[in-house]
């Protein structure tokens, strides 16, 4: 076949023109696809949305009215209570649980300290003083619980005597006994208080030690020669310092 140099010019210009664009199929993946990006799992634990359950209130003791006092007072005969269920005995001139008993001062004293007062009396007519110089102190002069002067006599309040035993002379007045009132028992309707004696009763048992005790007047004995027991009167408790 003889050589057609027009025929070659074509054949040439057919390899080195570029070949049409493709469109790409849109349900053919591409080659080299992007990279997924996982995301990690939530491992933090889902908030709880029930409510977190109040502490339940502490229940009320065995006494008139206790659940209408004051907070502080309340707080104040549940650590009485405490206290007593404690069995400490007895100890003149203890003012230390750690000893195993204390005295009618002391165990008044160690009860408001672990409640946050300061500069306390240690002595029971330290503590007529204090309550005196606050100005709460009632005078009472009547032999029973009819007498009007106890109308202001509330729980938490400190109870005087004198003559519960001899005192020293230069002790004037001659305060022997404090104690704390605690209110009425919700069942007998007793007059209860808290401190601590050698000699007492609690709802008819005889009783010792640091713990509750029954509010009984002291009847007067005129045929004796010893100091006679006698209750002064009562005061509330001076604000915290």
């Amino acid at each position: 076949m003889p050589f057609n140099p027009s025929l070659m010019a074509l054949l040439l210009a057919a390899l080195l023109s570029p070949l049409p664009a493709q469109t790409p199929d849109p349900n053919t993946p591409p080659d080299n696809p992007a990279p997924v990006t996982a995301t990690a799992p939530n491992l933090l634990p889902e908030p709880d949305p029930s409510p977190i359950p109040a502490t339940p209130p502490s229940p009320p003791l065995p006494l008139r009215g206790f659940a209408s006092l004051p907070p502080r007072t309340q707080e104040l005969i549940r650590a009485a209570y405490q206290l007593d269920a404690r069995g400490l005995g007895y100890r003149y001139g203890s003012a230390d649980p750690a000893q195993g008993g204390m005295d009618c001062s002391g165990s008044v004293q160690y009860l408001l300290k672990t409640l946050g007062w300061k500069q306390l009396p240690r002595a029971s007519d330290g503590f007529y003083r204090w309550i005196w110089q606050a100005g709460t102190f009632k005078a009472v002069n009547g032999s029973t619980f009819e007498s009007f002067e106890w109308a202001q006599l509330q729980p938490g309040d400190l109870l005087f005597w004198t003559g519960t035993y001899e005192v020293q002379k230069n002790r004037d007045p001659a305060i022997s006994h404090v104690m704390i009132y605690l209110g009425q028992d919700e069942k007998s309707g007793r007059r209860l208080m808290f401190g601590a004696s050698e000699g007492r009763r609690y709802l008819d048992q005889t009783k010792n030690g640091v713990g509750i005790f029954d509010f009984i007047l002291p009847r007067p004995q005129s045929n004796s020669s010893k100091p006679q027991p006698r209750f002064i009167g009562y005061g509330r408790l001076p604000a915290q310092s």
